[in-house]
């Protein structure tokens, strides 16, 4: 059994073929605004991003050059790059914020599902320098750097190199509720 879930849902993906078509500012703007509106622990908003759009060079070669080269071959044509991070400590107590990681998901799920309905692609990436983004961009300590983000309009597969190109084509799988839902015993679900 399959249960209908909402089409910018079933929609989303996360493509490697990216057009080198530029994003226009007023989405981008709607992309922040949406992550704007997660929920949050006591409100406390805590995700940041630095990001940068091929309009300015300097700065989309920095986040460019945070890549490993594995991603630094397909994201070139995306015309957007996000580099995402979490506050670690509430901004009124300075205790440690343990669920700073889990709103910033919140934000980007929003920020997912704004780009989908604007006919937009987002592909999150864990392959990159965490120390040479830090560095590069003199991000105090008191943040999580967490992710980079390709944005942009889906692109021609035919583009990427061909290892890349036969990920790109692969059957998109999930994971059955049965091995997510606890149900007593936790051998079934790995």
């Amino acid at each position: 059994m399959s249960a209908k879930i909402h089409e910018l849902i079933d929609k989303r993906w996360s493509p490697r073929a990216f057009s080198d078509q530029e994003i226009e500012p007023d989405k981008i703007e709607k992309l922040f605004e949406a992550a704007s509106f997660a929920a949050s622990c006591f409100n406390e908003q805590p995700w940041r991003f630095v990001y940068a759009t091929k309009d300015y060079p300097e700065r989309y070669n920095q986040l460019m050059s945070c890549l490993v080269e594995f991603n630094q071959m397909w994201v070139k044509t995306a015309p957007m790059i996000i580099l995402t991070l979490a506050a670690k400590k509430f901004a009124q107590s300075q205790k440690e914020n343990l669920h700073a990681r889990h709103d910033l998901g919140l934000a980007i799920g929003n920020m997912s599902a704004q780009a989908t309905d604007m006919g937009l692609y987002m592909h999150q990436m864990a392959g990159f320098s965490v120390e040479k983004a830090r560095e590069m961009f003199e991000i105090p300590s008191d943040f999580d750097i967490v992710t980079m983000i390709a944005v942009g309009y889906r692109g021609d597969p035919m583009q990427l190199p061909e290892n890349i190109r036969e990920m790109e084509s692969s059957k998109r799988e999930r994971r059955s509720l049965d091995k997510i839902l606890f149900d007593g015993d936790w051998d079934d679900m790995k």
